[in-house]
């Protein structure tokens, strides 16, 4: 029973999904978004350009790495899975929630940064990637100069997630900073939660494989500051046995949720200071906007082209929001699929007994991040049709 995985090596989310594939050996093939099979069934299909999509072997369609992972590891696809990547520990759980947010929202600004303002380094590598999403029938130079307009929009792209010139120095800072805290982690750990990849690691690898790794600037910062972050990668896009430091040894075992290395801890104050004050200030404006639009019918976003994925499709700034971030002020989109990854955590988490509540949140103190666990939008954000929506008023 084959998969087909539509996505591309450049896309960032579409790392998530592929590596969930390979490390727990699922039958598939990986088709690119130039296919005809995307362009005339995949797109109408899920109503619009979007990256990564699975395509059953009975021909249903799943959109979006977090939906992948639980068609496997929740649903009708289990029987393919090697083993479950959500901890039974329902702390491990929300800390795995934690970082499947982080990995994929909150290193966008090193991953824009990283790509789009290497130019001397990465322009050739970029350009050649990104032919292989055009349609087939394109010639090169049609292909260049579709390149042309498409990273034009992805360099104005990555002023949204932060980058500006006033932010770069300071990105580089924090990223190198992530390195070391993660490479000393993985000193001892193959993975984020000991034996075994999670959620979290699926997380991070999207912005650590395909804009981090593969793109020829980041590579050479990672290889030569933080090689154990490097063969964490290479460990995640692959199914065999990669754990040469650590004897050579497979052991699956996760933390004991009483007893967490104090570098992880390290990675969750990270995490506060990186990623706390921006989601933080998304809620609170995604509420006043929330507030002053009750009109808007659940099951819908409000958007005259539903298919946007900011707060406000873009109209006026009240889709944005401003706030502190290392000793400056910088301004981000709002998009409410981050909404729906942070529920995802706070759902797991109120599933769980009150002394298993009790205990995470013990570690998320720890860790500096507490707040977020007390963070929601005064609508839930659900996924119907492919798309971000929000539910009923509350």
């Amino acid at each position: 029973m084959t998969y087909t995985l539509y996505g591309a090596p450049v896309s960032l989310y579409t790392g998530k999904a592929r590596s969930y594939l390979r490390t727990q050996g699922v039958d598939f093939v990986e088709m690119s978004p130039g296919s005809d099979r995307y362009l005339n069934h995949i797109i109408p299909t899920v109503g619009r350009w979007i990256i990564p999509c699975l395509e059953t072997p009975d021909g249903a369609i799943i959109q979006d790495g977090a939906d992948i992972i639980d068609h496997f590891d929740l649903g009708d696809g289990r029987e393919h899975r090697r083993f479950s990547v959500r901890p039974e520990s329902p702390t491990l759980l929300a800390i795995s929630h934690l970082f499947e947010i982080f990995g994929g929202e909150g290193l966008l600004r090193p991953a824009m940064h990283y790509r789009w303002n290497f130019d001397d380094l990465n322009l050739d590598f970029i350009m050649a990637e990104f032919a292989l999403n055009m349609p087939q029938s394109m010639s090169g130079e049609q292909a260049d100069e579709m390149f042309i307009k498409s990273s034009g929009r992805m360099r104005k792209a990555a002023t949204v997630f932060g980058v500006s010139p006033e932010s770069q120095p300071l990105i580089e800072s924090a990223f190198e900073e992530w390195l070391d805290l993660f490479s000393a982690h993985l000193a001892d750990h193959p993975y984020l939660l000991g034996g075994r990849p999670t959620l979290g690691d699926y997380g991070l690898i999207a912005a650590m494989w395909a804009h981090l790794y593969r793109d020829p600037a980041p590579s050479l910062l990672i290889k030569r500051r933080a090689p154990r972050v490097g063969r964490w990668v290479e460990r995640m896009t692959t199914g065999e046995p990669y754990v040469h430091e650590y004897g050579g040894v497979e052991d699956s075992t996760l933390f004991d949720d009483t007893d967490l290395p104090e570098t992880l801890l390290a990675m969750m104050r990270f995490v506060a200071a990186e990623y706390l004050p921006e989601i933080t200030a998304h809620v609170d404006v995604a509420n006043v906007w929330l507030g002053e639009h009750p009109e808007i019918a659940a099951g819908t976003n409000g958007l005259d082209d539903p298919a946007n994925r900011s707060l406000t499709g873009g109209r006026g700034p009240e889709g944005s929001a401003t706030f502190d971030w290392r000793g400056i002020r910088i301004t981000t989109g709002v998009m409410p699929y981050r909404f729906w990854l942070l529920q995802r955590l706070h759902d797991d988490l109120a599933a769980s007994g009150a002394d298993d509540q009790r205990r995470a949140r013990a570690v998320f103190s720890a860790g500096g991040i507490e707040p977020i666990l007390d963070l929601r939008t005064l609508r839930r954000v659900e996924r119907a049709g492919h798309l971000e929506v929000w539910g009923p008023l509350i």
